[in-house]
């Protein structure tokens, strides 16, 4: 872990409710893809936010932060670093947390599942694998409640396009009559698409009770625990 000071570079809207925030650490940053970061707020007020970078953007940290006014743990967040980008202050972060980082030493397929916001999560180790021309089947799952929130839609589909055993498969939980692709929970997306789990690499980031309700349904579907990584296990049942 480095703790260290970071100058807000930029901070923009992605959805009504989604903003990327850049910023730039003093020094250099060591991670790996698939951790996640503290905006430290006061000695014990951290948060946590998974870094949208892929680890050789190591002089920049991107971040998606999902905020409403019902969401005081995340729109926090979001005020401390607008205060500083306007007021040209640093914030201190402590950076290369996290458990479930993606992990290169074996051959299985992977699967990045991410819900909402957790795309950051995954976006990183799908960045990373195209940067380091992985070759093993690499299928990434987002899902949204409506289709104005795959803020990411076309950046992820060129990422597709880049590499043959690269697929991506947004889900909207709620569509419109125009939407043309999957539809209703990701996981269950997942299920319907890969008749058993038992081979894959499984990664998996969003809402605490989704990823409980996730496991145990994949593992029902063949998944095999050891192979499945998320952060949220370390604070659930």
């Amino acid at each position: 872990m480095q703790t260290l000071h970071a100058d807000v570079v930029a901070i923009s809207p992605l959805t009504e409710f989604v903003h990327k925030v850049i910023l730039k650490p003093i020094e250099s940053v060591k991670f790996e893809a698939g951790q996640y970061l503290l905006v430290v707020l006061g000695e014990k007020d951290k948060r946590a936010f998974s870094i949208a970078s892929r680890p050789s953007q190591c002089d920049e940290l991107e971040l998606h932060i999902g905020a409403s006014a019902v969401d005081s743990y995340a729109m926090q967040t979001l005020e401390h670093l607008r205060d500083a980008h306007a007021n040209n202050t640093k914030v201190t972060i402590e950076t290369g947390l996290g458990i479930s980082q993606l992990r290169l030493q074996c051959e299985r397929p992977i699967i990045l599942l991410a819900g909402g916001t957790g795309f950051s999560y995954a976006k990183s180790m799908a960045d990373h694998l195209s940067e380091i021309g992985c070759d093993r089947p690499v299928l990434f799952y987002w899902g949204v409640r409506e289709e104005s929130a795959l803020y990411a839609h076309t950046e992820m589909q060129t990422w597709a396009n880049s590499r043959e055993n690269f697929t991506f498969i947004p889900v909207v939980e709620n569509p419109t009559v125009s939407w043309t692709g999957h539809t209703g929970y990701v996981h269950k997306a997942v299920m319907s698409d890969i008749a058993s789990l038992s081979p894959y690499d499984i990664y998996m980031a969003g809402r605490f009770d989704m990823i409980g309700i996730v496991r145990d349904d994949f593992i029902a579907h063949g998944a095999i625990r050891e192979n499945m990584y998320a952060d949220a296990f370390a604070f659930i049942k």
